[in-house]
């Protein structure tokens, strides 16, 4: 297992989403098949920014002007629904969720609809202010984490802003993204599966497989704008697509025999499938549980 010391930066929400990744481990009913503690929507094709570590820096990344249906959204829902699912949903993923115009919407169908789950946003809170904010949380938001890039002045701005509106610290994150180089500027850095390399901060992809367990598969379930099912959040190039959902449901997917493949490996520390050959993430900081109930019947 990686431990803090390891890392150069080591991001303290990751013990919160640890804790709460392991405490909603969930079955399918009357099974002993685990449920993803995460859904995580990646809700368009865009974002207003391209940071120098992240992969839109590349001067070919492909940004697409394009947003999630909402009859999709409503599918994903929907079916979790079936399941009493009492996980996270995120929306976060490649994208700004707050470009999309809809986004109030989506926050409330899944709120009142996957009413046991916690919904949360992570935002780099460019287009946010007052009114926005509270519509959010207004729609059902639980958590909204704000990733900040322009320095303590822009931090202050929001503990501000936090402090006008009453929010409680666990409502109400701010990650400072704007630390130097040397400290990983305030992220656990990774090659973004290895989709760095030609990004303004470059990291080559990995010249040597890591034989290193990831458990991504294990808790997380991520779904792309257009449909599409992808292996795992940093999987930036979408080069594991497990299924789309405009043709399958969220269980097919989930227990299709990619997944199930994908999973496995990972979990035996086979990173032989792309674009985990070329990866560096540590995946193995959240999700052991679900690691060790996949273990158990496989």
């Amino acid at each position: 297992m990686t431990k803090k010391e390891d890392l150069k930066f080591y991001d303290p929400q990751i013990d919160v989403k640890k804790k709460a990744i392991a405490e909603r481990l969930q079955f399918f009913p009357n099974s002993s098949v685990p449920l993803p503690s995460e859904v995580e929507i990646s809700e368009s094709g865009m974002c207003n920014r391209k940071c120098s570590f992240c992969p839109r820096s590349d001067p070919n990344y492909e940004h697409k002007n394009e947003f999630i249906d909402f009859n999709l959204h409503k599918k994903l829902c929907d079916e979790l629904a079936t399941f009493d699912y009492k996980g996270l949903i995120m929306y976060s993923g490649f994208v700004e969720p707050m470009l999309d115009k809809n986004i109030y919407k989506l926050v409330n169908y899944a709120k009142n609809t996957v009413k046991k789950s916690r919904v949360e946003m992570i935002s780099n809170g460019d287009v946010l202010n007052e009114k926005r904010l509270r519509k959010l949380y207004d729609s059902g938001l639980d958590r909204l984490q704000i990733s900040l890039y322009d320095g303590v002045e822009q931090h202050e701005d929001f503990i501000r802003l936090g402090k006008q509106l009453n929010l409680r610290n666990d409502k109400y994150v701010l990650r400072a993204r704007y630390l130097p180089e040397d400290q990983n500027f305030g992220i656990t850095m990774s090659n973004r599966g290895g989709m760095l390399e030609n990004a303004e901060y470059k990291i080559a992809p990995m010249k040597e497989m890591l034989k290193k367990k990831c458990f991504y598969p294990s808790y997380k379930f991520f779904l792309d704008y257009n449909g599409d099912v992808l292996m795992c959040s940093h999987d930036w190039g979408k080069k594991n697509i497990l299924g789309n959902l405009q043709k399958n449901t969220f269980k097919e997917i989930w227990l299709s025999k990619n997944t199930e493949a994908s999973r496995k490996k990972l979990n035996n520390g086979d990173r032989s499938l792309s674009p985990c050959d070329v990866c560096d993430v540590n995946g193995d900081l959240i999700g052991e549980k679900h690691h060790e109930a996949w273990k158990t019947i496989e």
